[in-house]
């Protein structure tokens, strides 16, 4: 269990029926998409490297043991974050995915055993691989038509991205035109944008002489730099870029990723100097290692070393698994640490209600960021660690902004120092702070205020929440606007947003567009922003109550069910019966049916949903067709020895083509695939009456599917 995890929440401690799995994915789900959206879009990282890796391994874990969880659109599914507004969107030739993470030396082993397992190669076959640093920067893809850069666009979601272009066109080494031969007509180039160490602490110095915020860490710097609406600025700022892999390429130009990085390097796009190809683990285990030890000395931030197959047929034979391809993986360094004093423990207010711990720390350099804040999870992660005020502490982050606290030193603990008390009142209102019963366990481990909407901490952050661009989207109503409004006692709750400007006239303020930081065109675009969000989809609205247990995911499989909101709102009239129906809805559960109960329950919901009521006109959901194939949400299963390709080959090409592949053959089996050999599952799938198909007739099958 990585150091700084609670044994509740624990990579073994998995539900072992369906209602709290769901519950689970769910919780997990959300948190991984705030965090996707923290990092790609904000840049403003919420998470460390280590924090969130492991909230997807245990989400990966969680699918695998309840495979009906994994759904599209789900974290495992997808790739970053949507793209932000005020840049324009593109489509990307093909969707730029990320890499499965390994973290030890085993785990690298694995990587290759498992292509050896899935290509059917034997021992004596090498398996050579492309190692490079894996830069901590910001992925691009540059689009060239004719050997000319005609766009740039951001990874985003992995799908859509932001058209950059202006933007890259300002960094000088990357070539306007490309050189030497051999380029194909159309070629999407993918990269990654950063900032050098030594650029990043000039700008950092500019910055602060000219009395403006400092960037927390050069990932952040090439981020915030590329991003910028005025070109004129990112002009100003040194960026650099690193070419690696490409995506549409409308004809072939190597026949290996080494071959493909020496054209880029003939075309004068700039690569790694880094890179290398080894031909065993051996060779690959120790380039790792020098990597690793000369990590510090490297003029640019890495977190990691990338494996890539070298041999393209081989890559095109191994393909993708959800949101990343077989053929590569990114072998993560271990966490950089330092150590320091805790001088307080603060509690931050959630949008929920929970009471976040927060430790604030001697100011001390951890690889390369000043940090001052340590996350400490909750009350009983506290406990387990027994931290206390003035203990001197081992903190670590992994590439992110907020470190976590990993041991304590107890034997240099000062005299006097006493077991920290985790409040049981809300320092926000005051109001009671209990750890109330989670399905199935003894308690909850968070502690969370029952203020609610009373409590100011709690209703800034659900009015925030209903705002954002996963729920309600209003351009131009951000944090900042939420608070200046909320401080001003004109939006305390979310049917206020709707009447913005009367209720301005109403507590007798100066019109919007008199507002510091506001204009006369700030203030009709925001005025505008929010008509236009007077029509919200069934799934968003829900999602923006902001109810526990209903995030995005639940929000729109209760939208799919209900596919009105009146008819959700009538079924929630009885409580009882209406958290029935919510639990009884594939992938949800009891936590979602009786949150979303007591949720309607409450009076001052029941008028504040009145309230929006009056003025929004929410849209029914819309189911929309998938593509399909002859075997698209079908269950198949393999049994037997399969003679034209290998079983994890036929398994993913199945899941690729929207099958769902089982192990064992029970009625809920569509198809069964028999090669030579086949056996008991055979049996019982002639028993059941399920068809049975040989190799041959399965290939005919999905041949023109694909």
């Amino acid at each position: 269990m990585p150091a700084g995890l609670p044994a509740a929440e624990g990579e073994d401690a998995l539900p072992k029926d369906a209602a709290r799995a769901a519950q689970l994915w769910e919780d997990l789900a959300e948190r991984i998409a705030r965090a996707d959206i923290a990092y790609y879009q904000e840049d403003a990282p919420e998470l460390t490297d280590a924090e969130y890796d492991r909230l997807r391994r245990r989400l990966t874990a969680l699918e695998e043991r309840f495979p009906d969880l994994r759904r599209a659109g789900g974290p495992s599914q997808t790739v970053g974050a949507r793209p932000a507004s005020g840049f324009a969107k593109v489509t990307h030739l093909k969707p730029m995915l990320s890499l499965e993470n390994l973290f030890s030396q085993s785990d690298a082993e694995e990587f290759i055993a498992r292509i050896r397992r899935f290509l059917g190669l034997t021992d004596d076959e090498a398996v050579d691989l492309v190692v490079e640093p894996k830069i901590d920067g910001l992925s691009i893809s540059l689009l060239y038509e004719q050997g000319r850069l005609v766009r740039a666009a951001t990874r985003g979601d992995g799908d859509e991205g932001e058209d950059v272009t202006a933007n890259v066109r300002t960094i000088g080494e990357l070539p306007e035109t490309l050189g030497g031969s051999g380029w194909p007509d159309r070629i999407e180039i993918r990269g990654e944008i950063y900032m050098s160490k030594a650029d990043f602490a000039s700008l950092n110095a500019r910055e602060a002489e000219a009395g403006r915020k400092v960037f927390a860490n050069p990932r952040n710097a090439a981020a915030g730099s590329l991003r910028q609406l005025d070109a004129t600025i990112t002009r100003g700022r040194p960026l650099k870029l690193f070419a690696y892999t490409w995506g549409e390429a409308s004809a072939p130009f190597a026949a290996t990723q080494w071959g493909a990085l020496e054209a880029f390097r003939g075309w004068g796009l700039p690569t790694n100097p880094d890179s290398v190809r080894v031909h065993s683990f051996v060779d690959l285990w120790e380039r790792y290692q020098a990597i690793e030890r000369r990590r510090a000395s490297l003029a640019y931030d890495i977190d990691g070393v990338v494996y890539k197959v070298d041999r393209l047929d081989w890559q095109a034979r191994l393909g993708f698994v959800s949101r990343a391809p077989r053929w590569a993986a990114a072998h993560k360094f271990p966490a950089e640490r330092a150590t320091t004093r805790v001088l307080g423990i603060d509690i931050q207010v959630g949008r929920t209600g929970k009471l976040a711990p927060v430790a604030r720390l001697a100011p001390v350099t951890v690889g390369g960021v000043v940090v001052s804040n340590a996350t400490l999870h909750n009350e009983a992660e506290i406990a387990r660690k027994d931290v206390r005020i003035g203990d001197l502490v081992v903190v670590q982050r992994a590439g992110d902004v907020i470190p976590q606290i990993v041991e304590v030193d107890v034997s240099a603990r000062p005299p006097g120092a006493v077991p920290y008390v985790f409040p049981d009142v809300c320092p926000a209102c005051g109001s009671a702070a209990v750890r109330g019963a989670r399905e199935g366990e003894d308690a909850d481990v968070d502690r969370r205020c029952t203020g609610g909407l009373t409590c100011p901490a709690q209703a800034v952050e659900r009015l925030k929440h209903f705002v954002s661009r996963r729920a309600l989207d209003i351009e131009g109503l951000g944090a900042k606007q939420v608070e200046l409004f909320h401080d001003a006692g004109v939006v305390t709750a979310p049917q206020h947003i709707f009447r913005l400007a009367d209720r301005i006239a109403a507590a007798g303020l100066p019109p919007l567009a008199e507002w510091e930081g506001f204009g006369a065109v700030s203030a009709a675009n925001l005025i505008s922003a929010i008509e236009r969000a007077r029509r919200p989809g069934f799934a968003r609205f829900l999602n923006a109550l902001g109810v526990r247990h209903v995030g995005e995911t639940n929000a729109r499989l209760i939208a799919r069910h209900f596919v009105e909101f009146s008819r959700l709102a009538t079924a929630m009239e009885s409580p009882e019966a209406g958290a029935a129906e919510i639990a009884a809805i594939d992938g949800l559960g009891a936590a979602a049916g009786g949150s979303l109960a007591a949720f309607f329950a409450e009076p001052h919901n029941q008028e504040m949903i009145a309230a929006l009521l009056s003025e929004l006109d929410i849209q029914p959901f819309e189911r929309r067709e998938t593509a399909t194939s002859p075997v698209a949400d079908k269950t198949i299963v393999f049994t037997g020895s399969l003679e034209r390709t290998t079983r994890d080959e036929a398994k993913a090409r199945a899941q690729a083509l929207g099958a769902k592949v089982a192990s064992s053959v029970s009625r809920k089996t569509d198809l069964v695939v028999a090669g030579p050999g086949a056996g008991s599952k055979r049996t019982e799938a002639e028993k059941l009456g399920i068809r049975v198909v040989s190799e041959a007739e399965w290939e005919a099958m999905i041949s023109g599917s694909e």
